[in-house]
């Protein structure tokens, strides 16, 4: 399959008055992680930096899945991108959920080392979404996010916390609960790109983790690696994700799977590299097809934007509301 790059360069928005009404985000009752690394605490990073979007379709095969991520890191390092980003499920894709349970392994197993090689190999961090991490138990997994840094060290990991169990109108009744184990800790991570919010998927629809993680953990750039469904993408993907950005003032990456898995599993593919005033700055322009799209994070617009209106200055404290009498 032919891959595909598309490269958009974002534009600083002119910002006019305004009006700011915020509502505080909801305290979230779980452990905060965080991580910085030796390399990034002394310097900021430099004002514009170039990262990557993947799109794929992934199978149950994963030789051939690790090939097409192979491919794609390729294109990303050629386009002079420092970061790539994959979507949920990139190293597999069930036909069964047991299927995944069956292959799950822990971090160190081989399957996570052959992408901790690959980044290494290819000087270019990694962001690998939705990974079978082995679970508690036999009947468990983790849906584990990745961030493996350009020495193919692991940095740090996310488990998802929102899992999906959802009957679509017109598709298939999902139950993410049955076989994964939900994660309990918010992830913050600096890095060159500066600092990472780190999600999966489902967690898009609950704002109040990405409030927290701006807010209170003080992300500047959103990760959210999915596998939308078909149903659901076409009616929110985009509309989800560039109220995310608005409304934390921050770039958004969202790797998607896309196109048909299985006979009955089909995942709605729309990858967007998004900026902080919502503006869609990277998008592969088939929704069906396997490439990557690229876009440079630029923190003199996100200084800019935060600058203009100062939402975290509005913001009123948990607690503040009072119920009407």
């Amino acid at each position: 399959m032919a891959v595909r790059r598309l490269l958009l360069t974002p534009k600083i928005p002119s910002i006019s008055a305004f009006r700011s009404i915020s509502h505080p985000a909801r305290v979230l009752r779980c452990t905060i992680k965080c991580v910085s690394m030796a390399a990034t605490a002394a310097e900021a990073p430099s004002r514009k930096v170039r990262v990557a979007a993947a799109q794929m379709t992934s199978t149950n095969d994963l030789n051939e899945n690790f090939i097409t991520c192979s491919r794609l890191v390729k294109e990303a390092v050629a386009a002079g991108a420092q970061l790539l980003c994959f979507p949920e499920n990139f190293s597999f894709m069930g036909l069964r959920p047991r299927e995944s349970v069956s292959i799950a392994e822990s971090l160190d197993g081989p399957i996570m080392q052959r992408y901790c090689s690959l980044a290494r190999e290819s000087n270019i961090w990694l962001s690998l979404g939705g990974f079978q991490e082995k679970g508690p138990d036999e009947e468990h997994l983790c849906n584990t996010h990745i961030l493996v840094d350009n020495s193919g060290t692991i940095v740090n990991t996310y488990r998802k916390m929102h899992l999906f169990d959802v009957d679509v109108p017109g598709s298939m009744l999902y139950k993410e609960s049955h076989f994964t184990t939900p994660g309990k800790e918010i992830v913050v991570a600096d890095s060159p790109f500066g600092r990472l919010g780190v999600t999966v998927c489902y967690d898009l629809r609950f704002p109040e983790l990405y409030q927290e993680l701006r807010f209170q953990l003080h992300a500047q750039v959103m990760l959210v690696p999915a596998a939308f469904t078909k149903i659901t993408g076409e009616a929110h993907w985009e509309i989800l994700l560039r109220a995310r950005a608005i409304e934390t003032q921050c770039y958004v990456i969202a790797a998607a799977q896309a196109g048909r898995h299985t006979e009955k599993r089909e995942s709605y593919g729309d990858t967007l590299i998004i900026d902080p005033w919502g503006t869609v700055i990277g998008r592969l322009p088939d929704r069906l097809s396997t490439g990557i799209c690229v876009a440079d994070i630029d923190f003199s617009l996100i200084d800019s934007v935060r600058t203009r209106m100062p939402l975290s200055q509005h913001r009123k404290p948990p607690g503040y509301w009072k119920p009407a009498a």
